[in-house]
């Protein structure tokens, strides 16, 4: 029996090796097995990456189940130590302890200004002159006048000696009938007006004098001295200047003591009522707020102060919902001129101090008075604590947590809770 081969069997598949053409007369297929090894190469991959998916899936099952740290779950903050203050903060002016304005009290022209702004004086210095010629001629007018008026009663009372004696005589010789009754009566009259002219003259004599010692303390007001010592903190009048002091005294400068200063600080009527004369204050100023200035409270004023007019007056009514302000006065040295009047303070009233307490975040407390202290092993324990001094973020603890330990302050993430114990 023979068999046909057509072309297409005899064609070799790439790659494959050639067969015989026959093998005992039989003709055989062509030896090709790059299919077997393809199927084996598809498994080892499928059986490859069904490993790798089942690790994965094992890793993310592992992280998946495993607890969060209690650090990524809670805000804590360390239990410290610190100073600690809780305080009434104002805003108040800078001004000097004592000032002075120093004015004219005669008319005149401004002759002579000898000091300056910056300049320290002492009390009684001379610091201003006036014109004083106008003075001058009076106080010489009034004494003429009183020179006069001293010869009048001179020869008054002269006349005086000589009408006793006379009235004296009269008397005598009326007892005899030597003179005639009206006479001895005339006599007398004029002894009587002579007493009484006597007794005009010393008066005017005296309103003379007055107006003498006047004149003479205008014409000393001509020299304007110092009433207190300190520093010319103003100038308000210039040399050759006229002043009238006829209607208001004019202004001519304003002498401060600045070695102690007065902090003049406006307090809320919400406040107020948590200061005391006598209680510690601390305050800092716009140009060095790095610099602490430490006094004690002087006085509270008992009422507000009142507007500079009658219109601004008007305007704050009750209904108007401006904030009542009380004046809270303390002083303070100023030896080395730090201070100048007129400066802003950032006053704070110091109503409860603790030094080295036990320090936490309000954010910590509970309305129960509790925190929640995060313990080492992931637990969190709830205590009861007392409370000291507070502030607005602070609160100092006296009894029931330790130095170093956490306290919770809040939630970083949602997760699983955590054991709570309670402790007392």
């Amino acid at each position: 029996m023979s068999i046909t081969k057509t072309s297409s069997e005899r064609m070799p598949t790439m790659n494959a090796p050639v067969p015989p053409d026959d093998v005992d007369g039989l003709a055989l297929p062509p030896a090709w097995t790059a299919p077997a090894r393809r199927a084996r190469g598809s498994r080892r991959l499928v059986l490859g990456l069904s490993a790798a998916g089942l690790a994965a899936l094992g890793t993310f099952a592992v992280m998946g189940f495993r607890a969060p740290s209690p650090d990524s779950l809670y805000e804590t903050v360390a239990v410290t130590r610190q100073d600690i203050e809780s305080t009434v903060a104002a805003t108040g002016k800078i001004q000097p302890y004592a000032s002075v304005d120093v004015g004219a009290q005669v008319t005149g022209q401004l002759k002579h200004l000898r000091v300056a702004v910056g300049d320290k004086v002492t009390a009684g210095r001379v610091v201003a002159e006036i014109d004083a010629e106008v003075q001058s001629a009076k106080v010489e007018g009034i004494e003429a006048d009183l020179a006069r008026l001293r010869a009048e009663l001179a020869e008054q009372e002269a006349g005086l000696v000589f009408a006793e004696r006379n009235v004296e005589r009269h008397q005598t010789l009326s007892q005899t009938s030597a003179v005639s009754k009206l006479a001895f009566e005339t006599t007398t009259r004029d002894r009587d007006i002579l007493i009484a002219r006597i007794d005009a003259s010393k008066a005017r004599i005296r309103q003379m004098q007055a107006d003498l010692r006047a004149q003479k303390t205008a014409l000393r007001f001509a020299r304007i001295t110092a009433p207190m010592g300190g520093t010319v903190v103003s100038v308000d009048a210039k040399e050759g200047q006229t002043l009238n002091a006829n209607y208001d005294t004019p202004l001519i400068l304003q002498i401060a003591d600045l070695d102690t200063m007065t902090v003049w600080t406006d307090v809320s009527e919400a406040d107020v009522v948590k200061l005391r004369e006598g209680m510690p204050l601390w305050f800092t100023t716009l140009g060095r707020p790095d610099r602490k200035w430490h006094a004690t409270l002087r006085q509270i004023q008992p009422a507000p102060r009142r507007p500079d007019n009658k219109k601004a007056e008007t305007k704050t009514t009750p209904q108007s919902g401006n904030v009542v302000l009380y004046t809270a006065l303390f002083d303070v040295p100023n030896a080395d001129g730090s201070l100048r009047a007129g400066m802003t303070a950032q006053v704070f009233f110091v109503t409860a101090a603790a030094q080295n307490a036990l320090v936490v975040p309000v954010a910590s407390l509970n309305d129960k008075g509790e925190v929640r202290v995060l313990r080492e092993d992931g637990t969190i324990a709830v205590r009861k604590v007392e409370i000291g001094t507070r502030t607005r973020f602070l609160v100092g603890i006296t009894s029931g947590v330790a130095d170093g330990e956490r306290v919770i302050t809040g939630l970083k993430s949602a997760g699983p809770p955590a054991k709570l114990r309670v402790e007392s």
